[in-house]
C-alpha cells in the first residue's frame, strides 16, 4: 500500500481507513489495531492542544518501550509538535539537561522513572505538566485518564514536510548530547528505503526491541507501521523473551545491533527455539566481527542484511543484502554494503578532500535523509554539515565496486608510533578465537609509542586462554603493528542500552584526568 506522507500522522490515518482491523502493535498481551491506534492518537493530540501545546513545541517521553509510546508519538504528530524521547539510562542531572535543552513543555514519564523526575522537578525550566505512563502519582495524572477525556476527532492540523517531527539526542560521548532534528521529509524518504527490500510489508510479523530514544527503535517501529506490519514491541531487550516471541508469534523480520546478535547466539534457550519463521535479520549500528556473523547465519538460518547509518541520517543509508552474505567471502562480510537509492558517499581527509578508493578517511553523506540540523546549535550544525554533505565522524573506505567498509569512529582511532590502528579490525581478529566471548580494543598511554593497543576480553565459560595465546592468534590475522601489546580479562564489557561498548569507561583507569573525550 502506498502512503503519501506529509507528516507522520498520515501513517495511522491511511491504515485506519484502508485496513482498520489489522493488528498494528502487540505489547505484553495487548493488541492495538490500526483504527484504534488512529483514534488514540487523535485523543492524545486533542489533549496536547487542550494543554496549550503549539506546533513545533517539544513533548518529552521518559520510559522504556511500550504501545503507549506510539499512541503518544502519533498524537504529537497530529498536534504538529515534536517528540523527544529521553534515554532512560541517564542519571537525573543528564535527564534534566536534555529536558531543559529541548524546552519541553509536557513530560510523559513511566512509573520506573518517577524517582528520577522527583529529584529534578524543581529545576525543570520549561516543563509545566507531567503525565504518568502508569498509575496516578501525587498531582500527576495518568496517561489513560488524560487521553480518554478527549474526543477522538482528528484535529487535522496542517503539517509541512520540512517540519521537525522527532528530536533524537545523540549519545553525548564527546560533550553534551545534541538534539538531532529529523523532519517529516527525512522520514518519508527513509520509509521508501526501509520498506523496499526489508520484508516490511502488510501483516508481516516484526519485532521492535531497540529503545525508543534510538533511531533503530523508534525509526524501525515507525517504518513497520508505515508498511502495515504487525509490530511486536518489547519493553526492553531480554534474549529469552525475544526468542520466546519469535517462536510464539512466528516472527519474520527484526532489526538488531551486533551485541544483541551476540547475546541471542549465546543464549541457552536458542537450542530449543523454533526459528523457522524468520526470513530476515537486519543489523547495524556497530561493526560486527565476521566470525560472529558466520555463527549467527548458521544458527538462525535466515537472510541477513547489514545496514549503516546514524541518528543524523534518519537511520540506514547503505545496504548489504542477503545475497552478499556469503560465508566463503569473508571480506565482503566486513562491508556494510552500498549506498541506497538517493544516497551519495564520499571518503575525505582531514581537509575535506576526496581520497582514492581503498584509502581510509571520514565518511561524508549526501541524502534527503540528512537531518535538518542540531537543535539550537548552529556552530555544531555547520561543523557537521558542509553544503549538502554531512560529515559523519566515522572512518571507512570505498572499494572499486562501491561497497563501504566501516572501521570505527574517527576519534576512536589509535595512533601508535605514527600508524593509524582501527580497533574494530583488531576486535574482529580476536573474536575469532574459540575461547573469546566478547572483546573490546582501546588505546592506552605508552611512553615510547604515544598509544599502545590493549585488548579487553571476556572469556567463554571455562576457557583458559592466556594473553600470549590471543596475541599469537591475532598475529596470523593482522599486521604486527596492530597487535595488542597487552590483554586484560574481565567478566563483562560495559555497554549502553543499544549494546554499544562504552570504551570511555574502559579507558578511564589508564588515562585518568587525561582521558580522551571519545566514546
Amino acid at each position: 500500500m502506498g502512503i503519501e506522507i506529509t507528516g507522520l500522522a498520515d501513517i495511522v490515518r491511511a491504515h485506519a481507513t484502508e485496513r482498520p482491523d489489522a493488528a498494528a502493535i502487540v505489547y505484553e498481551g495487548r493488541t492495538t489495531r490500526y483504527s484504534a491506534l488512529d483514534r488514540a492518537a487523535s485523543r492524545a493530540a486533542n489533549g496536547l492542544i487542550a494543554d496549550g501545546i503549539k506546533p513545533g513545541v517539544r513533548v518529552a517521553h521518559l520510559d522504556k518501550s511500550s504501545d503507549l509510546y506510539f499512541e503518544l508519538l502519533f498524537g504529537v504528530a497530529k498536534a504538529n509538535a515534536v517528540m523527544v524521547s529521553v534515554n532512560w539510562r541517564l542519571a537525573p542531572p543528564e535527564v534534566l539537561q536534555i529536558l531543559n535543552d529541548a524546552e519541553a513543555e509536557i513530560l510523559f514519564v513511566g512509573e520506573e522513572y518517577f524517582p528520577v523526575i522527583e529529584k529534578i522537578r524543581d529545576e525543570l525550566k520549561s516543563v509545566r505538566k507531567i503525565v504518568t505512563l502508569g498509575p496516578h502519582h501525587g498531582a500527576w495524572e495518568s496517561f489513560a485518564e488524560w487521553r480518554d477525556r478527549n474526543a477522538d476527532t482528528d484535529p487535522r492540523l496542517p503539517a509541512r514536510r520540512e517540519d521537525t517531527a522527532v528530536q533524537f539526542y545523540t549519545s553525548g560521548t564527546t560533550g553534551l548530547p545534541k538534539g538531532a532534528e529529523l523532519t517529516n521529509a527525512n522520514f518519508a524518504f527513509m520509509f521508501e528505503q526501509w520498506t523496499r527490500s526489508w520484508l516490511l510489508k502488510p501483516d508481516a510479523q516484526n519485532i521492535v526491541c531497540l529503545p525508543m530514544f534510538h533511531i533503530g527503535g523508534a525509526g524501525w517501529g515507525i517504518a513497520g507501521l508505515f508498511a502495515g506490519a504487525t509490530n511486536h514491541v518489547m519493553r526492553e531487550f531480554v534474549p529469552a523473551n525475544v526468542l520466546e516471541t519469535i517462536q510464539r508469534e512466528r516472527i519474520q523480520v527484526m532489526l538488531l545491533v551486533p551485541a544483541m546478535i551476540l547475546f541471542l547466539v549465546q543464549a541457552p534457550q536458542i537450542r530449543e527455539t523454533d526459528l523457522s519463521s524468520l526470513q530476515l535479520i537486519v543489523y547495524g549500528a556497530a561493526p560486527i566481527p565476521a566470525e560472529l556473523l558466520k555463527q549467527a547465519m548458521a544458527v538462525f538460518g535466515c537472510g541477513f542484511q547489514q545496514v549503516y547509518g546514524l541518528t543524523e541520517t534518519t537511520g540506514a543509508i547503505t545496504l548489504l543484502p542477503p545475497d552478499d552474505h556469503d560465508p566463503s567471502d569473508p571480506k565482503k562480510l566486513l562491508s556494510c554494503g552500498y549506498a541506497q537509492v538517493g544516497v551519495e558517499l564520499r571518503i575525505v581527509d582531514d581537509a575535506g578532500k576526496d581520497l582514492p578508493l581503498g584509502q581510509v578517511g571520514e565518511i561524508a553523506i549526501r541524502s534527503p535523509q540528512v537531518m535538518h540540523g542540531y537543535w539550537r546549535l548552529p556552530d555544531a550544525t555547520k561543523r557537521a554539515i558542509h553544503g549538502d554533505w554531512f560529515f559523519s565522524g566515522d572512518a571507512g573506505y570505498l572499494d572499486d565496486k562501491g561497497y563501504l567498509f566501516i572501521y570505527d569512529r574517527v576519534k576512536d582511532m589509535i595512533v601508535s608510533g605514527g600508524e593509524n590502528i582501527y580497533p574494530a579490525e583488531v576486535e574482529s581478529a580476536l573474536f575469532g578465537h574459540p575461547d573469546v566471548a566478547d572483546v573490546a580494543v582501546i588505546g592506552v598511554p605508552d611512553e615510547r609509542w604515544g598509544e599502545a593497543v590493549k585488548a579487553v576480553v571476556v572469556k567463554k565459560p571455562g576457557a583458559g586462554v592466556t594473553a600470549g595465546e590471543l596475541i599469537t592468534w591475532a598475529r596470523d590475522r593482522i599486521a604486527g603493528y596492530k597487535l595488542p601489546k597487552t590483554v586484560d580479562f574481565i567478566e563483562a564489557l560495559p555497554r549502553n542500552p543499544t549494546g554499544k561498548i562504552l570504551k570511555r569507561e574502559l579507558r578511564l583507569p589508564y588515562w585518568g584526568d587525561k582521558v580522551r573525550q571519545v566514546n
